[in-house]
């Protein structure tokens, strides 16, 4: 890893849970390797139809344990208020200038919920911002520029540009989808919600399918915004 970064990899979502559904394999695979990853989620949820803020936040840390995280954090932006607002970019570019990711990861812009292309949105300000000397961010924070910037998937099942082999670690995904009880699991008192009708079986599907276009049991997709250069043989000799 370049010296001036302190991770590997920083994924952004807009509610805890977010980065789990669209990349919790990934995370544990590459944790797994000793890679640095962080999260950074932009609101407390506080919206969500189930369960509170003090019960997310500690589903959170729990997923976080489990794919073996080296850092959370909570922006506390409000909940269906992400919009692109100077305060907003200023508070990611901050998260962005402190830990130095080499590689950044957030939504797919194209989701039935706004709030997660707008997280994407944001960010992408946000990383622009970031390598720009003279912006002034909360903390005076030196400049940093981000390698490379992916996508990941929360509703939909949209063609991928590139696929992450996750095969070992889908056990690890769902263990961390299932530390969110208050919004995976039906209760008594529980909204209905898509979330809590077979939600976690239909992300796992979803991984089986991107797996079996590549011959693999489960991967998770990603979008990219520009080419990346890869290493293999075009003959697959």
């Amino acid at each position: 890893m370049n010296s001036n970064c302190l991770l590997h990899i920083l994924a952004f979502g807009a509610h805890a849970d977010d980065v789990e559904i669209g990349m919790g394999g990934t995370i544990a695979k590459y944790a797994s390797q000793g890679k640095k990853i962080g999260v950074c989620d932009l609101t407390r949820a506080e919206l969500s139809s189930n369960g509170d803020v003090e019960t997310r936040k500690k589903e959170a840390n729990e997923s976080a344990q489990i794919l073996g995280l080296t850092l959370r954090e909570n922006l506390e932006l409000p909940d269906r208020g992400l919009y692109i607002e100077e305060e907003a970019i200023r508070s990611i570019v901050t998260i962005i200038r402190k830990y130095r990711p080499q590689v950044v990861f957030s939504p797919f812009i194209i989701d039935r919920h706004p709030d997660h292309g707008n997280c994407t949105r944001l960010v992408e300000e946000a990383i622009f911002s970031a390598g720009i000397r003279k912006y002034e961010d909360r903390e005076q924070l030196p400049p940093h520029h981000v390698l490379n910037h992916y996508l990941y998937m929360i509703n939909g099942f949209h063609k991928p540009d590139f696929v992450i082999d996750v095969t070992p670690f889908m056990d690890k995904k769902i263990a961390c989808l299932n530390a969110y009880q208050s919004q995976f699991t039906r209760g008594v008192n529980t909204t209905n919600t898509p979330l809590v009708n077979g939600y976690i079986e239909n992300v796992t599907a979803r991984e089986r399918l991107f797996g079996s276009e590549v011959g693999l049991p489960f991967a998770e997709g990603f979008k990219t915004k520009k080419p990346f250069k890869v290493h293999f043989d075009l003959l697959g000799e």
